[in-house]
C-alpha cells in the first residue's frame, strides 16, 4: 500500500475534471494528488481508507477530500468487467479541483470566507450523505451534466452545502494526522501498512509487526504512535471492526462467527472493542442498519 502522487488528467476545455466511473478499483492503491477530490457513490461499497480513518462506504455517501491526503476505497469482491448488457456493479461521480483553479484571490473575498473554512477542513477528509444533504448531491448531478460557468457555480454551492450542513456531516482523519513526505520513512510504514491489511484475519504479535519495520519494539510502538496518532493496536482493531461491520450488513454469519472471522480470538474482546468504536454493539450496529434500511 505505498502512497503514489497520481496526476490527474485535465481536459484543456475545463478549469477541473468531472467524470463518472463505472469499473471499482480504478484506483486500486493508496494514493494522493494536488487535486481536491469529491466523490459520490451511486452503486458499490466496501472499505474507505481516507487519512488514518477505515470505515465502510455505501450508495449515497459523498466525500470530500483535501490536496495530499492520502486515500483509497477498496471494493468488495465484484465482476469489474461487467458484460455490454450487465449493469455496471460500482458507479459513482469524481470531482478533482485544485484549491485555487479559479484565482489566487477568489478565496481571500469575504463573500466565500465559508469555502475557504471547508477547504481547510477538507484536509481531514469530510462524509456526508445523499439522504441527509440532498441539494449537496443534485448540484454535485450538475457539475458533471453542465457547461460553461454553470459548472463552476454547482462546485461552488457544493461546497457551500457542506458549510451550511455542517451538523450533517464528518470529519475523517483525525486532528492529529499528518502525512509526512518522505521516501525511506513511507517504505516503512506502509511496509506495517500492507502487512496488517494482508493479515488482520490472523493472529498478528507486535515483535512481527516490529521486525517488519526493521525497529525494535518500543521503538517501534513509539514510531507508529507517533505517525498515525494512534497504537498499533487501536489501528488493527479498527480494520478489524469494519470488516465486521460489512459481514453485519451481509448477514451471512451469526455475531459469534463474525468475530471470529474478523480476527479476534475472544467473543468478550470483541464486543468490548465493538461498543468502544461504534457506540452500540454489534446487534444494536445490526438492528439500527435494518432500521435504516
Amino acid at each position: 500500500m505505498k502512497p503514489q502522487l497520481l496526476k490527474v488528467p485535465k481536459a484543456p476545455s475545463y478549469s477541473f475534471n468531472a467524470r463518472r466511473d463505472r469499473i471499482p478499483n480504478i484506483n486500486n492503491n493508496w494514493h494522493y494528488h494536488a487535486e481536491l477530490e469529491l466523490i459520490h457513490f451511486h452503486k458499490g461499497q466496501g472499505m474507505q481508507f481516507v487519512g488514518d480513518n477505515m470505515k465502510n462506504f455505501g450508495p449515497g455517501d459523498i466525500v470530500l477530500i483535501g490536496s495530499n491526503l492520502p486515500h483509497f476505497w477498496k471494493y468488495d469482491e465484484i465482476n469489474e468487467k461487467p458484460g455490454k448488457e450487465e449493469p455496471a456493479a460500482a458507479y459513482s461521480t469524481v470531482i478533482h479541483f485544485t484549491e485555487n483553479f479559479w484565482g489566487d484571490c477568489f478565496l481571500n473575498l469575504p463573500e466565500t470566507a465559508t469555502i475557504k473554512s471547508i477547504i481547510k477542513k477538507a484536509q481531514r477528509g469530510i462524509i456526508a450523505h445523499e439522504k441527509e444533504v440532498p441539494n449537496l448531491a443534485a448540484e454535485l448531478d450538475k457539475i458533471y451534466s453542465t457547461e460553461g460557468v454553470e459548472r463552476i457555480i454547482a462546485l461552488l454551492r457544493c461546497l457551500s452545502e457542506f458549510a451550511d450542513n455542517s451538523n450533517k456531516t464528518k470529519l475523517l482523519s483525525s486532528l492529529g494526522f499528518k502525512y509526512e513526505f518522505n521516501t525511506a520513512a513511507n517504505d516503512r510504514i506502509n511496509a506495517v501498512y500492507d502487512f496488517t491489511l494482508k493479515n488482520f484475519k490472523n493472529t498478528i504479535l507486535l515483535e512481527k509487526v516490529s521486525s517488519i519495520a526493521n525497529m525494535a519494539l518500543n521503538s517501534f510502538c513509539r514510531y507508529f504512535k507517533t505517525k498515525t496518532g494512534k497504537s498499533y493496536m487501536q489501528f488493527l482493531n479498527e480494520l478489524r471492526i469494519g470488516y465486521a461491520c460489512k459481514l453485519l450488513i451481509d448477514n451471512r454469519y451469526s455475531i459469534k462467527q463474525i468475530c471470529f472471522e474478523s480476527g479476534f480470538k475472544n467473543f468478550t474482546s470483541f464486543h468490548k472493542i465493538f461498543k468502544k468504536n461504534k457506540g452500540k454493539t454489534p446487534q444494536q450496529y445490526f438492528k439500527e442498519y435494518l432500521n435504516k434500511v
